[in-house]
């Protein structure tokens, strides 16, 4: 068997037949051969009339200890949709690439699955090279019907760098995948995501699950007026505990009878715990607290009655026990929670619905973490593009198939 034959079977190159084989300093240089006679664009048009020919190499999968190259000729097109002259898309390799799509393709299912560091040692490239290929995969698989059939969506912001510098994520509740990031925390990057969906798209949204804050809530309700806005439960308990704090801090360093001052800096654990995860000795406190601190006592009370919305109440009745839990709060005259029932009042029906539809931001908040981990591991992207490149690859559904399994 000639070696030419040998390495066509082993490399098994779409659109190229092995011409020549040679050893080098830089490894095996593959020489190979365009079987295809019309020159196609990257828009897609193509003809048969060449610009010119160069020379070019393209980093192979390692065979063994040694680098492999193929280099071939590649051509130019004077493209007439385009208006000017394109390089030739070739079938090996991605446009603008200098690396195969199966060693590209390797590198992507391993970004996937470890470290920067691992892949670029493993794959003999450098962070750089490694960022560029994840931008270039991503930019193949991250197809515009990703955006097709959604109909409950969550967005939720992530600080990606110091500063003040923060990243849009939208999330597919139904899905589970990440499906648009946009650079910053304004009402603009979730706009520009409606403006991508388009008319028709847009009608079929049904819930946006979000935060308390008022930038996404006004982008939505002028993009799509039509959907449910959600709160997050979590930050609706989130401002209750910042107000039974308040009435904690407004107590003092005085405490109960019978309790001493080691227990009492303990008092605030006992007040943040669930009721269900109290444990005997917080139980005492708290009944301490009843007896001789009433007042921060019925802060707690009302606090964890807001989480029984949430835990305990049927979503047909949420909207009565709501009501009657901002009454009690107003009744109260304890002045964080006077405040907090007017919070609750200005977002009632987003809280109610959270309740009746069963959606939180749960799934973008363990997003989130998983985003803390890709930038753990990545020690560093060289630009926000990078970053959110490997986020849609790791998290936005993209399976990529190794090029090594049969």
């Amino acid at each position: 068997m000639r070696v030419t034959t040998a390495f066509n079977r082993m490399l098994d190159l779409a659109g190229a037949s092995v011409v020549s084989v040679a050893f080098a300093e830089v490894g095996i240089v593959v020489g190979i051969r365009n079987t295809s006679r019309r020159l196609r664009c990257e828009c897609g048009w193509s003809t048969r009339a060449r610009y010119d020919t160069s020379v070019r190499r393209w980093r192979h999968v390692n065979l063994g200890k040694c680098r492999v190259w193929l280099e071939g000729e590649i051509r130019r097109l004077a493209c007439k949709r385009c208006g000017r002259v394109r390089t030739e898309d070739v079938a090996w390799a991605r446009p603008g690439a200098r690396h195969t799509r199966d060693y590209e393709d390797i590198v992507a299912w391993l970004v996937q699955r470890t470290d920067k560091t691992t892949t670029a040692t493993l794959m003999g490239c450098s962070w750089a090279g490694v960022d560029n290929i994840v931008e270039r995969v991503v930019a193949e698989h991250l197809v515009d019907d990703r955006l097709d059939n959604l109909y409950r969506i969550g967005v939720d912001e992530i600080s990606y760098r110091r500063g003040h510098q923060y990243l849009t994520i939208i999330a597919d509740h139904d899905g589970g995948g990440v499906v648009w990031i946009a650079k910053g925390k304004r009402g603009k990057a979730l706009e520009d995501f409606y403006a991508e969906l388009g008319e028709e798209r847009r009608q079929q949204l049904e819930a946006v699950s979000m935060d308390l804050g008022t930038i996404y809530h006004h982008a939505t309700r002028r993009c799509v007026p039509h959907a449910v806005v959600c709160f997050d439960p979590f930050h609706v308990i989130q401002i209750a505990n910042r107000a039974l704090d308040a009435v904690y801090m407004s107590v003092g360093r005085s405490h109960p009878t019978g309790v001493g001052d080691r227990s009492w800096r303990n008092t605030r654990f006992a007040l943040r715990a669930g009721a269900e995860h109290l444990d005997d000795t917080q139980r005492e406190l708290l009944r301490l607290l009843r007896r001789d601190r009433r007042r921060l006592w019925r802060a707690w009370e009302l606090k964890e009655e807001l989480r029984d919305l949430y835990r305990r109440v049927d979503p047909t009745y949420a909207r009565a026990y709501l009501k009657q839990w901002i009454t009690r709060a107003l009744r109260s005259r304890i002045p964080a929670f006077v405040n907090l029932a007017g919070q609750i009042r200005a977002h009632f029906e987003g809280i109610v619905a959270a309740v009746e539809l069963g959606l939180s931001n749960a799934r973008l908040e363990g997003i989130n973490s998983k985003i803390r981990l890709i930038q753990r591991r990545g020690h560093g992207y060289h630009s926000v593009q990078a970053l959110a490149a490997v986020i849609y690859l790791c998290l936005g559904g993209i399976t990529i198939e190794l090029p090594t399994r049969p």
